[in-house]
């Protein structure tokens, strides 16, 4: 380069066009090389200016971004808390420096599990990155936006919101409407809203960002993957599976090609499609799909990583489905047991887990064990979401269906009620943003208040509901 010609390979400046070249590269989904040159960026500056200079922790901070976002936590972590001491050390501890540096080791955190942890660390972050840049700057916005995914993964939605909001329109007014951050955020917002239920406000977001990184990324950058994956989601949600397919197969290739077959990233690209082989009764492909996520996901995290609970909780769906309950129960109960320990009791995803283990131990004939778990998922449920939540109608059904088997009509009657009113409400809430097709599709197969309203009229040829 013009740098090596001028000074010769180890000269500070060599460093500087390294370390820039390197977020260039990153920037444009590339990894492999990026690597090199922050690692070699990083061995000019520990030689030429001392373990312990603020470049120095400017190569150790883009490392630790770089291993972060190819899945490798465990590398990232030790090089970000070194940048953070020497960053406390030179520049003390209200320096703006110091709260990126919080950000980072937040971020490293939340993907590790690690939420009341790392919400501390992204809390404090916040407050010097306001105290020292203002409430407009962007980097005030990447922190708020981290804090918001770290909430929301705690089940904290209310919180969350404004958080979102608040992040995207400091970044639409600094960057831009069109700028990939603001991609990142229209995303992030959209899984909240459609974890909601909230489908006619999420479509529009995630198709906004879509739009934004395949214009300025690039149609192969892995970001375009995530966008595809979250469109995916929600057309299956709403029934139309046939759109869907394609864009989950596009995001895995995509994904394979960034990363490698077996970095964690690929290992969701996997986990979503075996969840739309499963919705399409293709339970031996998706058994195959889940089962290679998992092998990933505990590789890469350890056995009792909260990400390796998705895929042990899918896995034993897939397995219950074919009536191979032993292993399946096995798988449910691990799943359940990592959440619990990660999330506590009160969690969205632990009241799921406890849903499908009750509606596996209720096919099984288990039904003393059955009751509580059914009671204890629709009051996390319910805490979290509310009754209008789409989940809760199948929660609600499911254990009215449960407690007439045991002859409890007293109690199942409202229950049937209460799931049909909460059908009907999302139904009404969402249909409006859909194509006659996908209004059929949805109807039949997600939200579809038939089954509910049957069981209502059946309760009341038997007699058995006055109301």
């Amino acid at each position: 380069s013009i740098q090596e010609k001028a000074h010769g390979p180890e000269h500070p400046d060599v460093a500087n066009a390294l370390n820039s070249l390197g977020i260039l590269l990153r920037a444009q989904g590339s990894y492999a090389e990026p690597r090199l040159l922050h690692e070699r960026a990083l061995a000019i500056w520990e030689k030429t200016l001392g373990a312990e200079h603020p470049q120095v922790s400017l190569a150790l901070h883009n490392l630790a971004n770089l291993l972060r976002d190819q899945g490798f936590l465990a590398e990232a972590q030790p090089l970000v808390e070194r940048s953070l001491e020497i960053r406390e050390k030179t520049l003390g501890p209200e320096h703006p420096k110091v709260g990126e540096a919080l950000n980072s080791l937040g971020l490293i955190l939340e993907k590790q599990g690690l939420h009341a942890e790392a919400q501390l660390l992204l809390t404090r972050s916040l407050v010097i990155l306001e105290k020292s840049l203002g409430p407009e700057h962007p980097e005030v916005a990447g922190t708020l936006h981290n804090l918001a995914n770290c909430v929301k993964s705690q089940g904290l939605y209310a919180e969350a919101r404004p958080l979102y909001e608040r992040a995207l329109a400091i970044w639409e007014k600094s960057l831009g409407p069109e700028h990939p951050t603001v991609a990142i955020a229209l995303n992030n917002f959209g899984i909240l809203l459609q974890e909601q239920g909230a489908y006619a406000e999420a479509r529009p977001l995630y198709e906004r960002a879509l739009g934004i990184r395949e214009k300025i990324l690039g149609p192969e950058h892995p970001r375009i993957a995530d966008s595809l994956i979250s469109l995916a989601n929600l057309l299956q949600t709403l029934g139309a599976y046939m759109e869907a397919l394609p864009l989950y197969e596009r995001a895995l290739s995509i994904q394979k090609n960034a990363y490698g077959p077996e970095n964690p990233h690929v290992a969701v690209a996997l986990e979503n499609l075996g969840n739309f082989f499963y919705n399409q009764k293709s339970y031996a492909q998706s058994q195959l799909l889940h089962e290679q996520a998992l092998a990933i996901k505990e590789k890469a995290f350890g056995p009792d990583h909260p990400t390796v609970s998705s895929s042990l909780n899918n896995l034993a769906i897939v397995l219950q489905a074919q009536k191979y309950f032993s292993e399946a129960h096995l798988f449910m109960e691990r799943a359940l047991a990592i959440r619990k320990k990660t999330f506590g009791p009160e969690h969205p995803e632990v009241a799921g887990t406890l849903y499908n283990l009750a509606s596996m131990l209720r096919e099984q004939g288990a039904h003393a064990e059955v009751e509580p778990m059914y009671r204890e998922a629709i009051a996390v449920w319910e805490k979290v979401h509310g009754l209008y939540h789409p989940e809760m109608s199948f929660f609600l059904n499911s254990f009215a269906s449960f407690l007439r088997g045991q002859g409890s009509y007293t109690e199942a009657g409202p229950l049937y009620k209460q799931a049909l009113e909460s059908a009907l409400n999302h139904l009404s809430s969402n249909i409006g943003i859909m194509t006659e097709s996908e209004r059929f599709q949805y109807i039949t197969t997600q939200t579809n208040p038939e089954p509910f309203l049957l069981n209502l009229i059946a309760m009341r040829g038997e007699g058995l509901d006055k109301d």
